[in-house]
């Protein structure tokens, strides 16, 4: 069984720029990625993709294994991740002349994921034969329940009503999670044919609420830096 892992990480960013590079508990943003990616030691490259030269140096700096440099049109603030990944894995087979089995992303965003949630992710979609994993967390609101849409006229109600009228506490409620970007896991012959991140098929890993902040602005970021100076005292 043959494994990538990509770690995507562009040099732009309108929420929180030079986010990736940022320090963060000590080191920059994204070296906390390579570092998990290793110590989860399941795969046969980690593969740095980005349109910043020196994004990939910081990669071989913490000890990331392949440098792909993205094409602009892939790193604009519209592009979707998907065809970087795709880009990244072509590249890093042609240089490796192998082909692999499964494709993991991990998001450079999720520092608070650990090694465990990487492998069991991984091993989570191998064992259970599935096109794809991604990860998740309970949701703290719920669309049956407390989540409300404005319609044209600008009268609210529930995202999903209840049609009988029995959903009148939270427990009573379908269960529903939060993606939390924290890794994403595809088998690659089927990620190939039709990149996406869900199909009829997909299975979610859940991760614990304390793992799956995902960091999107300067507030996000600072909340994550306590958290994680917290757990290393």
């Amino acid at each position: 069984m043959r494994r990538i892992c990509t770690i995507c990480a562009r040099g732009g960013s309108k929420g929180l720029p030079g986010k990736n590079l940022r320090e963060l508990a000590g080191k920059p943003l994204i070296a906390h990625s390579i570092i998990q990616a290793k110590e989860a030691e399941l795969f046969d490259a980690i593969a740095i993709s980005s349109d910043s030269d020196t994004i990939l140096d910081e990669g071989k700096r913490w000890g990331a294994d392949k440098f792909i440099k993205r094409p602009k049109e892939m790193a604009d603030d519209a592009a979707s991740k998907l065809p970087a990944i795709k880009h990244c894995v072509m590249q890093v087979e042609e240089e490796m002349g192998a082909m692999f089995d499964t494709i993991t992303d991990i998001d450079v965003t999720s520092p608070l994921r650990n090694k465990s949630d990487i492998v069991g992710a991984v091993t989570f979609m191998e064992e259970s034969r599935v096109t794809n994993v991604i990860t998740g967390t309970p949701a703290r609101k719920n669309p049956y329940f407390n989540m409300v849409q404005r319609s044209l006229d600008g009268h609210v109600d529930l995202c999903i009503p209840s049609t009988d009228g029995r959903l009148i506490r939270r427990q009573d409620c379908p269960p529903v999670f939060e993606m939390n970007a924290a890794v994403y896991v595809w088998q690659r012959e089927a990620f190939f044919n039709n990149p996406d991140v869900f199909y009829p098929d997909t299975l979610l890993y859940e991760m614990p609420e304390e793992r799956s902040h995902d960091i999107d602005t300067l507030l996000d970021f600072q909340f994550v830096d306590l958290l994680l100076l917290e757990q290393n005292k």
